[in-house]
C-alpha cells in the first residue's frame, strides 16, 4: 500500500478541510469514498462569495469554534479537490 493510500485510510471517520477548485471550503467527517466521490457527513459547505474570509481565516476559525454543519451528508466530486486534510493537520 502507497504511503498516499495509508494516509487517505487514516482520514476515515476524522474531520477534514477539502479546498475545491472553486470558491468553496468544505469542512465534514469523511465516512468513504469511491473513483468519483468523498463521502462526508456533518457537513459545512462554505462558499467564500458570501464572505470577505479568506481559506486559511475560515479554517483557523473551524479549529477554533468545530465545525457549523449546514448538511448532514454531501458527496464531493473528487475531480474538483485541490486539497485534502484533517483539520487536525491544519497549522494555524
Amino acid at each position: 500500500m502507497s504511503n498516499k493510500c495509508h494516509y487517505f485510510e487514516q482520514l476515515i471517520g476524522k474531520t477534514i478541510v477539502i479546498d475545491l477548485s472553486s470558491l468553496y471550503v468544505i469542512v465534514g467527517t469523511l465516512i468513504g469514498q469511491d473513483q468519483h466521490y468523498l463521502s462526508l457527513k456533518d457537513v459545512d459547505v462554505h462558499d467564500l462569495r458570501d464572505t470577505s474570509t479568506t481559506r486559511e481565516l475560515y479554517v483557523h476559525e473551524i479549529g477554533l469554534h468545530g465545525v457549523a454543519a449546514n448538511r448532514s451528508r454531501t458527496l464531493v466530486s473528487r475531480t474538483e479537490v485541490v486539497s485534502l486534510s484533517a483539520l487536525e493537520d491544519i497549522i494555524c
